[in-house]
């Protein structure tokens, strides 16, 4: 009996050992343990970037052959297929130091960069910039320009081509740019520069720009940049530039974005006192027809007193004003997010001569039809 009941003991402990340790319930409905979350990963430092802007215009009754206007910069070649802007580029951002390097080619440069010494004319950007305490940056060499609404980048504008305002104001800068983020909606930035859209300095003095950019809400962006500086060559009377650009954007609703500029300028005339003043202005409305489509309207003018800085930084005191006002029509389709195949008609009109033709002296209207693939990478 001893002998049989040892055993008995034994396997009945066993039982209750395995009972304790055996899950109440089955594995597969039991809840696990919450994963430890994923730190998304950090964003590389050093990027790369590109852009191509191909196009094909054409401009009704022109006879002047296949340059358009001379004030026109972007786009500025019809009835030819060619590339605009071809972009290429690096960018580093660790956070507390910046810079970038990009060069570029197109009709866009030969137009606009022609002043420019050959060897910095197919630089599109290179500076250096760190941060000298938190939420400022300070950066020297050649960068975009602080004013205007619209870019060199065309994918990255409401309109395929460039307002007058933008055309004849600068696309680019070279000097010293101090940026301090004052808040998450309000930017302010001063500037050093050579000039007004030059790379080499043209005289022994120096320009001075402010920028603020205020974001009162999500929809809502205003932004105010000024200019200050002689731009008259070396030897020359000294004609101080004052400038100023302000835009407001506005996101009325999901589908319809409103945008307005407005542009003046004074430059002191030649061998007098009085200033030649420039002044212009530029409404958007961009509306979104679909996932993929949408259409900009965009109305504009532009006057230059004795034809100030459109047609020449130093007028002579008999040379007339300019006048000349329109608009354009967009339409663009967007296959993906970093395509863009625009179509654009446009129509200005001026005071007579203003479009002169090599049959017609006295034309005052000009029109054209201008079309767009771009791509961003």
């Amino acid at each position: 009996m001893k002998n049989l009941l040892v055993p008995a003991l034994v396997a009945l402990s066993t039982s209750a050992a395995l009972a304790q340790t055996t899950p109440p319930t089955d594995p597969a409905l039991a809840v696990p343990p919450s994963a430890a979350p994923v730190a998304p990963p950090a964003p590389a430092p050093l990027t790369t970037y590109g852009f191509v802007d191909a196009y094909y215009g054409y401009d009704f009754k022109y006879a002047n052959g296949n340059d358009r206007q001379p004030f026109l910069y972007s786009h500025g070649r019809q009835n030819e297929f060619t590339i605009n802007q071809a972009l290429i580029g690096l960018r580093f951002d660790d956070g507390k130091v910046r810079g970038a390097l990009g060069l570029h080619a197109g009709t866009y440069v030969s137009a606009n960069y022609a002043a420019e010494d050959p060897v910095l004319r197919h630089v599109y950007e290179a500076y250096a910039g760190f941060r000298p305490f938190a939420k400022a940056w300070l950066d020297v060499g050649i960068f975009a320009s602080h004013i205007g609404f619209e870019s060199a980048i065309s994918k990255d504008n409401w309109t395929l081509t460039r307002s007058l305002m933008a055309e004849n104001s600068p696309y680019y800068e070279s000097g010293a740019r101090f940026t301090y983020e004052v808040g998450p909606k309000l930017t302010l930035t001063g500037l050093v520069l050579n000039g007004w859209q030059n790379i080499r300095e043209t005289n022994q003095a120096k320009a001075l720009g402010t920028q603020l950019q205020w974001r009162p809400s999500d929809k809502l962006l205003i932004n105010s940049s000024t200019f200050y500086g002689n731009e008259q060559p070396i030897n020359s009377m000294v004609r101080r530039r004052y400038f100023h650009d302000f835009y407001v954007t506005y996101a009325a609703s999901e589908r319809v974005n409103l945008a307005a500029v407005f542009d003046v300028g004074k430059q002191r005339g030649v061998g007098r006192e009085q200033y030649d003043t420039w002044h212009t202005a530029a409404a958007f409305v961009k509306y979104k027809l679909a996932d993929k489509w949408a259409t900009t309207l965009r109305g504009e003018y532009y006057y230059a007193e004795r034809g100030v800085l459109i047609r020449s930084i130093m007028p002579a005191a008999l040379d007339s004003d300019f006048r000349v006002a329109g608009g354009s029509l967009n339409l663009d389709y967007l296959p993906t997010s970093n395509v863009a195949c625009r179509v654009e008609g446009r129509y200005l009109n001026g005071m007579r001569g203003v479009f002169a033709r090599s049959d017609n002296a006295g034309n005052r209207s000009y029109g054209n039809v201008t079309t767009s693939i771009a791509l961003a990478f």
